[in-house]
């Protein structure tokens, strides 16, 4: 009975750890190092950048009150905003509140009140209208309304009562979920009137 040749096949080594003593320790060795020190400082600077985002706020705010009682005003618009400028103006500090909005279901009746507008307009050939809302009403890549968008259409001066009524829906809509507070630093660029914001962004010193 003939007997069947096996066929043997080389199996490569497994590679195992790096030598401690080759070539590339010293190298691996300052990289660690290298990025340890940069980590740490890193770490050193963001602490400090959250104290000073800290204290910041909590000046502003307490210089804030303290206008408020001692000359009888509210300093800041509407949403708590405000700007204080140095006194020989070469520096200015906002202190901006935006607000994270949504729309509840009455978006949904401001929409169809447009569509009807918008089918009676296009036999009267107002295209540039039409794509304005539509443009208005597309989502964004996450799936999400277009809020800033939207609220610009109230700013079209349309004055059919239906598109008048859509733009009271919008209004009615609008649901404020949150807010965060933002601290900007500006200086003013030599001579002129125009300010550069002050980067505390390490993408942007």
């Amino acid at each position: 009975m003939p007997t069947r040749a096996r066929t043997l096949r080389a199996t490569a080594p497994t590679p195992g750890p790096p030598d401690p003593g080759g070539p590339n320790q010293g190298s691996g060795q300052a990289a660690d190092e290298l990025v340890y020190g940069l980590v740490d400082r890193a770490k050193a600077l963001r602490e400090e950048l959250r104290d000073f985002k800290g204290d910041a706020f909590s000046e502003i705010h307490a210089f804030v009150e303290t206008s408020a009682q001692e000359y009888g005003v509210q300093m800041g618009g509407r949403k708590g905003n405000v700007q204080l400028v140095s006194f020989d103006g070469r520096y200015k500090i906002q202190r901006a509140i935006q607000e994270s909005i949504s729309f509840d279901e009455r978006l949904q009746a401001a929409k169809a009140l447009i569509d009807q507008c918008l089918t009676e307009w296009t036999a009267d050939a107002r295209p540039e209208v039409a794509a304005i809302v539509q443009d208005a009403f597309r989502v964004d890549q996450a799936g999400n309304i277009r809020t800033g968008q939207v609220l610009g259409l109230r700013r079209l001066n349309i004055s059919d009562a239906r598109w008048l009524k859509a733009m009271d829906a919008i209004s009615d809509a609008v649901q404020v979920t949150g807010s965060k507070s933002y601290i900007r630093l500006y200086e003013r660029v030599g001579e002129t009137d125009q300010y550069k914001a002050i980067s505390l962004d390490i993408a942007g010193v």
